[in-house]
This record gives C-alpha cells, structure tokens and sequence, in this order.
C-alpha cells in the first residue's frame, strides 16, 4: 500500500510539472481597421497545431485580457494574429510593454505593422509601419537565414503567393532580417531591399514579425505552417524541445 502511494505521489507530481511547462498562447485577433478574412482559418490552423505540440491556446478579441501584466505573465507569449488599428488603451499598453521586456514572446502575423500606429513603444518592437500593398500575386521570398527555427526548413528561394507589404521605413540595423523579397519577382514593391520577417529582443522578451499568411490558403501550406510553428517554438524560448 505504501508502494502505490508513493508511486501515485510521484505520478501526480510529475503530470504537475508537465502541466506548468506546457506552452501557453493567447492569441489577440481585434481588429479596428481593415478586417482578414484568414482570421478563421489561422485559428483552425494554431489549434490544430496547439493540439500536436502540446500547447494551450486561448483565443480572444478583448483588450481587457491586456489591462495587467499579472493577467499576461501566465503566457509564453502574445500573438498578434490579423489585429490592425488602435486597440490597446494606456493601461493596457503598459501592460503589454512590461510583459515583453520581463521575458514574455511575441509574434505578430501579417498585420503586425498595421497597428498601434501613434504607440511609440508598439513601433519599436514590431520594428515597421504599413506602408501600402500591390495586388496579391506570386512572389519570390529570399530566405536570409537557413539556422533559425522559424527558417531553417524553408527553401533559400521560396516562391509562393501572397499580399505583400510594403512599410514607410527601412528597419533599424539592430533588427536581424529573415526573410527579404526579391522585387525583380513581382510588381509593386517600392523598398529596394525589401524585408519581410524578422525579429530582435527586447530587453528580456523576443518579438518576432512575419508579414506573410494573408490567405486562407496559407494556412494549409505545409512549408508557411513550419515557418509559424518554428517562430512560436522562438519567441517562447522553446526551440530545442
């Protein structure tokens, strides 16, 4: 009998530990501009891909979720999946800022840059503002680099469909480049040396942007899927699991 305590005890405690290293996501979707229909199709696809991984995901459209970082510090990151416009009052604002530098992840997809404009702090992580976009066509994405997890399984030159930014600035030098798009591939590009996903850290927290993922399509696209899933496994500091 004491046998099937102790072994219970141990059982118990070892689901506990799995349970508070499972990988926990909110996904932000709240949109007070120009509203993706993709927005139902990417959280078919992250909840299909929570299930595969272990993951727990709570999807929502409700700033309050941001109003302290007590109610954010219990995820492993944030993503911004389609949010565009001004959505985040300043309590909230400060709230999300402390999470990010205390070591929260965050990924924004696709519309990162089209949001929190007048939010200088919002402006520096996501690294750019939305410029403008051709129509949707097939482009030629130059993979920069082939080790980071969201990457590394890419082809050097991947060519693919999409709605393709364009942003007011150049990136700052101290943002690490991803991908770039090759403009001689399509028209309507207006940057020369044109990125299209990147990341940086900042202070304790990594945010990584990728603008692609516009389509419904995009998220039954093996290669685009491997690419999220590789930037979630970074931003939450879990790639070597």
């Amino acid at each position: 009998m004491k046998k099937i305590t102790f072994f219970l005890i141990i059982f118990l405690i070892s689901i506990s530990q799995l349970q508070a290293q499972k990988i926990k996501l909110l996904a932000f979707s709240k949109t007070n501009g120009y509203r993706h229909g993709a927005i139902g199709a990417a959280k078919i696809a992250l909840t299909l891909m929570a299930a595969q991984n272990n993951w727990e995901i709570n999807f929502t459209e409700d700033s309050l979720q941001f109003s302290s970082y007590k109610a954010l510090r219990k995820y492993n990151a944030v993503i911004f999946m389609f949010v565009t416009g001004k959505v985040f009052d300043t309590q909230q604002e400060a709230a999300m800022q402390k999470y990010v530098e205390k070591g929260g992840g965050f990924l924004t997809l696709h519309t990162g840059t089209d949001a929190e404009y007048d939010w200088p702090w919002y402006n520096y992580a996501v690294g750019a503002k939305f410029k403008s976009h051709p129509k949707q066509q097939i482009a030629k994405f130059l993979v920069l680099d082939t080790v980071h997890p969201s990457t590394k399984m890419l082809p050097k030159i991947w060519t693919r469909f999409d709605e393709l930014y364009n942003f007011r600035e150049p990136i700052a030098a101290n943002i690490h480049v991803l991908m770039e798009l090759d403009e001689t591939s399509y028209t309507g590009g207006t940057m020369g040396k044109h990125p299209i996903a990147w990341y940086q850290t900042v202070k304790k927290g990594r945010v990584l942007q990728t603008a692609l993922g516009h389509t419904d399509a995009s998220y039954k696209e093996d290669l685009f899927l491997q690419h999220l899933k590789g930037a979630i496994k970074w931003v939450t500091k879990s790639e070597n699991e």
